[in-house]
This record gives C-alpha cells, structure tokens and sequence, in this order.
C-alpha cells in the first residue's frame, strides 16, 4: 500500500519502505556497529577483576562514566575514605561489557557498573548499574552530595532524572547522526539539534539565577550534568558540534561548566578510565590517589622508553 502523504521516492534511500518484521543485519549502527546487537547476555565468558578496595568500578570515560569516577572523587576530597575505589578499563570497542562478569554486575552491557563489597548493612555484595542508580546510592552511602532537606533533596533528584531522560537525545541522538552515521540525514541532525539546543536553553535559564544546577548547593545533578553539557559547551564533544549548536552562546551555561570544570577532584575524575586524548590525561586504571601522578600514559610510556 502506497504512503500518500509520505510517498517512498522521498524517503533515504529513495525508495525505502519499512519491512513487516525488522531483521538485524551485520553492519547495522555506523560506528558501533562491531559491538551492537539485538540481543542482551554474556557472549564470552570473562571474569572481571577485583582490587582491594571495597567498592570495585567498572566503566570507560564516556559522559556516563566520567559522572560516577567524579563524585567518587569529590567524596574523597571531602574527606570520606571508605570512598577508595578500584576502577578498571571495559574497552566497549573489544565487547568487555559482553563477559560473563560484567554483565553479571550489569545485565544490560552498558558502562558504568559498580560493585560495593562493604555495604552499609554488612550483608552482601551491591551490584549497581545505571549511572544515576550508582550515584544516588553512594551518595547516600556517605551522606553527601545529595541534601537530606526534602524540597531541596527532590530539586536534586528533578534535576539528576532530567539528565538521565534528556542526554539520549544529545549523544544517541544528535551526536549519533551529526558525528558517527555513516550518512548525514538533513531531517534527523534537524531534529536532535532543535531538541539539544532546547535542552541547553533549560539550563541557561536554571542557571541564570542559580550558581548550580539544583539551586545554591553542589549535588550529583552538577556531576551528572556537566560531562554530557559542560563538554559540548567547551567544544569538546562530538567534533565541531559546540560550533554547530553556538553552545558557548548559552553564558549562563558556560559560567557554571567553566567552574565545575576547575575543580580538582572533577579534573581527576574525568581522567579515570580514560583510554583517549592527551596521554597525560589518561589513567587506565585507578587503584590508589597517587595513580593520577605516576601510572597516567604519558608516565608509563616514559618509563617504557627508560627501561627499553
């Protein structure tokens, strides 16, 4: 039956009808398509590893990443030591998040994924996956970065769940057809762009008369926020997408993410599990505070050339 009011010829490829039943082929995703499938479970059977320190992540330097290894960061900063944390490198691009380990920790095969081998209870072992399941649960773990005052409590919470609800459409959506299509569609880098450029318009405008996402206090929304927002505010995401959006014309927007961007802890945390970029920016892994000062790629390559 002939679609008049969408008519084939003018679909892309001209011509292209959608089946009945969809049926994956190999090769379907672009730039992920050696690691997409439409199935879930284990492909391989991998334990992960465990390190020495109760609470074990798991996790690449990804947007979603980065906002669980920063507050682990900021925790420590501030001064909680039951914090201390192993983080080991799951190469998406080698399929580590299809092991038999991981997705006994995350049965949906996606970074981050914690483990917390010292609940608060004393019983056993917390898996936690999705970020902001993570983040909340160690905020409250420690009793910080998320109020305990009610109404600003559920600012925090509107804010973190925004993120969680709004980032698909910035980096599935705009950043997958603007950046890594194997094809540049007009009508779908349309929409996503309208749709990010709304969403950033929603934070100038939170951020116009609050100094942090959630109102005068800095939780787990600015974390959660600032590695998806922050970096297409500084050019640093998907390309020349900031150029693109005019993100830096959000000022409201640029102030904030140039001042979480300046904390250290923040600094730290984006390093962590970090397997691109400037050597010096990059820690694989993390098992102790002073990893940031001698196993980072830069380092590790000195010493591989010293001892050559």
């Amino acid at each position: 039956m002939t679609d008049e009011k969408f008519p084939p010829a003018n679909n892309f490829p001209a011509g292209y009808v959608p089946p009945k039943v969809w049926t994956w082929e190999p090769g379907n995703g672009g730039a992920f398509a050696s690691i997409n499938r439409p199935t879930s479970g284990a492909q391989t059977e991998k334990p992960l590893p465990v390190g020495k320190h109760p609470l074990q992540l798991y996790s690449l330097a990804t947007p979603n990443g980065q906002k669980v290894s920063i507050l682990l960061e900021e925790l420590l900063a501030a001064g909680h030591t039951g914090a201390e944390y192993d983080a080991w490198l799951i190469k998406i691009g080698d399929g580590d998040q299809f092991g038999s380990g991981f997705v006994d920790v995350n049965p949906n095969s996606k970074i981050p994924a914690l483990m917390d081998h010292a609940p608060k209870d004393g019983g056993q072992p917390i898996r936690l996956f999705e970020s902001a399941s993570i983040m909340t649960y160690l905020a409250e773990k420690f009793g910080a970065f998320v109020p305990s005052e009610t109404r600003a409590r559920a600012e925090t919470l509107n804010w973190l769940f925004w993120q969680m609800g709004s980032a698909p459409f910035l980096g599935g959506g705009f950043g997958h057809f603007y950046a890594y299509a194997p094809i540049k569609i007009q009508y779908a880098i349309d929409r996503y762009a309208m749709e990010v450029k709304r969403q950033l318009d929603v934070l100038d405008r939170q951020l116009a008369n609050n100094q942090f996402i959630a109102g005068s206090d800095y939780t787990i929304a600015d974390m959660a926020i600032w590695p998806w927002y922050g970096k297409i505010v500084l050019g640093q995401a998907y390309g020349d997408a900031g150029t693109f959006l005019d993100a830096a014309s959000y000022k409201n927007v640029l102030r904030w993410t140039n001042e979480i961007g300046a904390r250290p802890a923040v600094k730290r945390g984006s390093m962590v599990n970090k397997s691109f970029g400037e050597l010096s920016e990059q820690l694989h892994e993390r098992h102790d505070a002073s990893d940031f000062d001698t196993k980072t790629q830069d380092k590790i390559a000195q010493s591989t050339q010293t001892t050559a």
